[in-house]
């Protein structure tokens, strides 16, 4: 198997030295998301709640590009800039991620790029034939 690093045209453009998804056979590895609007490519700034939900519309446009989805995320990792903001980031997280919930980990990290609030990345598969 080779692995295949994949720049996706709708969602937000990648602020560095990586790719946004590298594939190995049906997995698809996401890097970091933040609330990054794809539209203006401005940074949401707005509560957790606004920043969480931005983020993960982000990381389900870029998996629906590959041909992923929410429903087929296996692992997340979830960076927080205070663990305060835990209980309505996970209000937000809980309505995109269920019911059948992906293993998570969540941190609190002492900055985050960009001082933003809130970073995911996913672990997912790629179903058969996409």
């Amino acid at each position: 198997m080779k692995k295949r690093a994949i720049n996706t045209t709708k969602g937000p453009e990648a602020k560095g030295p990586y790719s946004t998804v590298v594939c190995l056979g049906n997995i698809a590895y996401v890097s970091g998301q933040s609330a990054l609007d794809p539209a203006t490519g401005q940074f949401v700034r707005g509560t957790i709640e606004e920043q969480t939900a931005q983020v993960l519309e982000n990381i389900k446009v870029i998996l629906e590009e590959i041909g992923s989805g929410l429903q087929y995320v296996l692992k997340t990792t979830v960076y927080l800039s205070d663990m305060d903001d835990f209980s309505r980031m996970n209000e937000v997280y809980a309505r995109y991620m269920g019911p059948d919930y992906p293993a998570r980990t969540c941190i609190q990290a002492g900055r985050l790029p960009f001082d933003i609030d809130v970073e995911i990345e996913v672990v997912a598969e790629i179903p058969q034939g996409k």
